[in-house]
This record gives structure tokens, C-alpha cells and sequence, in this order.
């Protein structure tokens, strides 16, 4: 009886470890430890081939380093085992939206309505998802008629969200508006997400991007300071400010800080932590400090060693 023991509690043990490799794995893409997660995926669907959360995290994580065919493939293999998952549907959407981007015309045009399809989908499957019915409003202010976008669709899904978040719909009006040129109008709404959510940093984010496209750069600067006052229920709006005055060359050593304080705090999926250490080591660069920039781009290709841009980086400052 001993040993029939023994062998019910190594089965238990066996048991009780199948999912936790899954989560080890979305702990691993959560903390960009790309390489890593890429590779106990694969070994996790071999021995598994049928665990569809394995294969969306999988093309998660090939999507972060925007290997947009893998990506497509593991999607779609999870979207096939589990069709009734609106999050899947919604990364497939979401990988069919940068393939399209990158397509020629005719290859985007079929891409775009696959794009359509999925978004659909996944709200249809969950209508309270806010995600899904903002990235679907998106596609429609976005996309011309004849691929189904229609600037009506993305009003009628706008008052969907308003019940959900009626704070993030004014990003879409401010969207909206900003397609249509009416920047006086697009202002006014960014200014409104921020008075609704109690000025939540993604809404001040979103005010600097907005002011960026306006080269109204000192108050895009000044936006940003807000952003990093303000409470931060999403990790990446660091990195993203951060990303935003390098693009923009402004207050590098200001964006250094936001990206210390994203990687003590984070990182978070939405940000790849090799990202943000390739961008600190760019920031760091410019700030002439070369082996404080080759440390990060040390730590970035740590991450996902086939990183080509950290790879350069590294070639350029290690000589």
C-alpha cells in the first residue's frame, strides 16, 4: 500500500506542476524575459500541444519581438482549440492589424478585414471587455468604408464603452476628432479623460502624444511631469513617457528616471523589459555615459539575445 502511496502522490505532484509551468512562462513573458518564455513554451506544447492559453501566450510573446508570422501561427492555433475565448480573438486581431500595416495594398485590404472579424468577435464574446471594444472602435475610425471602418460604427461602439469606462471614451472622441482635423475639439476631450479619471497618467499621456502632433513640445514636456505624478494603474506609461521625450530629444535625463523607476516597479508585458533597457541605454548614450549604455544593451540582449538593434547599439559603443 506503500508503494501504490508513493505513486498517487508523485501523479498529484505531476498534476499540480502542468499549469504552473503555463504560469512560469506568463511570469516570464510578463517580466520580458523573452528568450526564456519563448522556450518553455515550445517545450510546453510539445509535451501539450492542446493547451490553447500555452499557444496565445506563445504568440504574445512573438509578438513582442514582432515576429509577426509565429505570431500568427500560434494565435490562430489558439483561437482553433479554444474559439469561444474573446481574449484570443482579440490578439489575433491584434497580429492581423500589424501584418496589415505592413502589407502591400492588396495583401492589407484582406488583412484588415481579418482585423475587423476578430475585434468583432471578441466583443461579441465579451461585450464588457473594454479592451476589445476599444481597439474594435479603433479599426473603424481608422480604416477606410470599403474595408467595414466608418466613422458611425466607432460612435455606436463609443456608447458601449461610455457605460463601461465613461471616463476612456473621451479618448475616442478626442480620436475622432483628431481624424477629422478639429484639433480645438480633440484638446477639449483629452482634457476631459483626465478630469474623469481623477487624472490617471494614461490620460495625460495621451494629452502629450496628443500635443506632440500638435509641436507644442514644452507642454507636451509638461504633460509628461503630470503623467509621472499622477497614480499609474498601467506600469508602461513610464516607459511610453520615456520613449516619448527621446523620440522628441527632450529632458533625457527625466526620461532616464521614468525608465529606473519602470524597471524597479515592472515590467509589465505591454512594455517589454529589453525594450526598456535598450532604450535607457540609448538615453544613456546620448548623455555620452558609454558603458552605462552598454550594460543596458548587455541586459537587453540578456533578455532576447537575437535583439538586432541592442546588438548594434553594443557593436557601436563597445568600440
Amino acid at each position: 500500500m506503500k508503494g501504490i502511496s508513493q505513486v498517487l502522490c508523485a501523479v498529484v505532484l505531476l498534476l499540480s506542476a502542468l499549469p504552473a509551468a503555463a504560469d512560469s512562462a506568463k511570469d516570464m513573458l510578463a517580466a520580458g524575459r523573452i528568450d526564456e518564455a519563448i522556450t518553455a513554451l515550445n517545450g510546453r506544447l510539445s509535451s501539450a500541444p492542446t493547451d490553447a492559453e500555452s499557444s496565445n501566450l506563445l504568440c504574445r510573446a512573438y509578438y513582442a519581438i514582432e515576429d509577426w508570422d509565429r505570431a500568427e501561427s500560434a494565435c490562430k492555433r489558439a483561437v482553433g482549440l479554444d474559439p469561444n475565448n474573446s481574449r484570443f480573438h482579440l490578439w489575433m486581431g491584434r497580429v492581423y492589424g500589424e501584418k496589415a500595416d505592413r502589407a502591400n495594398f492588396l495583401s492589407a485590404a484582406g488583412l484588415a478585414g481579418k482585423v475587423r472579424d476578430e475585434f468583432q468577435r471578441a466583443v461579441q464574446l465579451d461585450p464588457k471587455d473594454v479592451d476589445a471594444r476599444l481597439d474594435l472602435t479603433e479599426f473603424y475610425f481608422s480604416a477606410p468604408g470599403i474595408v467595414g471602418g466608418g466613422e458611425d460604427k466607432a460612435r455606436e461602439q463609443a456608447k458601449a464603452i461610455e457605460t463601461l469606462n465613461p471616463a476612456r471614451v473621451h479618448w475616442v472622441y478626442a480620436r475622432i476628432a483628431e481624424k477629422n482635423k478639429d484639433a480645438k475639439a480633440a484638446e477639449l476631450e483629452y482634457h476631459q479623460y483626465i478630469d474623469l479619471s481623477k487624472g490617471d497618467a494614461d490620460a495625460w499621456l495621451n494629452l502629450a502624444l496628443f500635443l506632440r502632433h500638435q509641436k507644442r513640445l514644452e507642454e507636451m514636456e509638461q504633460a509628461i511631469v503630470k503623467t509621472s505624478k499622477a497614480p499609474t494603474p498601467k506600469l508602461e506609461v513610464r516607459y511610453e513617457a520615456a520613449q516619448l521625450l527621446f523620440r522628441t530629444g527632450r529632458n533625457y535625463p527625466f526620461a532616464i528616471e521614468l525608465l529606473n523607476q519602470y524597471l524597479a516597479n515592472g515590467p509589465v508585458e505591454e512594455a517589454p523589459a529589453f525594450r526598456a533597457h535598450y532604450l535607457l541605454g540609448m538615453l544613456l548614450e546620448k548623455q555620452g555615459d558609454k558603458s552605462g549604455a552598454a550594460e543596458q544593451y548587455r541586459a537587453s540582449l540578456a533578455l532576447f539575445r537575437n535583439f538586432g538593434l541592442a546588438k548594434q547599439a553594443l557593436n557601436r559603443v563597445a568600440h
